[in-house]
């Protein structure tokens, strides 16, 4: 699939301002600062689509990317940042439930982990909560280019054994700086995108 054209659709912050299309929607989760805006600006081949901030937790909206005028990519707040405060982390996770419980359109959840580090409880947490509403996740491990071949496999082994993937649910490293992985997130992108079409 070759991306044609990427603009910023919505920053929705209620269900009644989401699109109302029935494009299929790819969500994408993870902890503050591990590198979600660079994934879309990889993935889209648009340099500074989303915004890289200098301070984490700065998104507060969920921010619909209308791609190729197919699909939506769904950036939300990320989560797990200490500076945000207990009523705005609780504000988010509202504003992701909700969008997660009726959601007809979301056809998979790109989960975003740290490479470098052990998957964090928060982590775990994100992941068992897609699995009680049954959503298909790709956990993606971000900055893959920060660790030396030495402790590939054993950072990898750790994330796998962290995670108790239902089946269907997989793993792909992924480099926003040597574009690993991209090839394989847009594959799956685009078969989910065809099958509806």
């Amino acid at each position: 699939m070759k991306i044609n054209s990427v603009d910023l659709f919505i920053s929705a912050v209620r269900r009644s301002q989401y699109p109302t299309d029935n494009k299929p929607e790819f969500l994408l989760v993870g902890r503050s600062n591990v590198g979600k805006s660079s994934f879309i600006n990889t993935i889209v081949n648009v340099k500074n689509m989303a915004r890289v901030s200098a301070t984490p937790g700065k998104t507060q909206t969920l921010n619909f990317y209308n791609v190729n005028n197919d699909f939506y990519l769904v950036d939300v707040p990320g989560y797990g940042y200490a500076l945000t405060s207990k009523e705005q982390q609780k504000k988010f996770g509202l504003m992701i439930e909700e969008y997660l419980e009726k959601r007809d359109q979301l056809k998979r959840v790109f989960m975003l982990i740290d490479f470098r580090h052990k998957p964090t409880e928060d982590d775990l947490m994100m992941y068992n909560f897609l699995k009680y509403y049954h959503i298909p996740a790709t956990i993606v491990a971000t900055k893959v280019d920060k660790v030396p071949a030495s402790k590939k496999d054993y950072n990898f082994k750790v994330i796998k054994d962290s995670f108790d993937l239902v089946v269907g649910d997989d793993i792909v490293l992924f480099s926003s700086v040597t574009k690993l992985g991209r090839e394989d997130i847009i594959k799956k992108i685009e078969d989910l995108t065809i099958e509806i079409m």
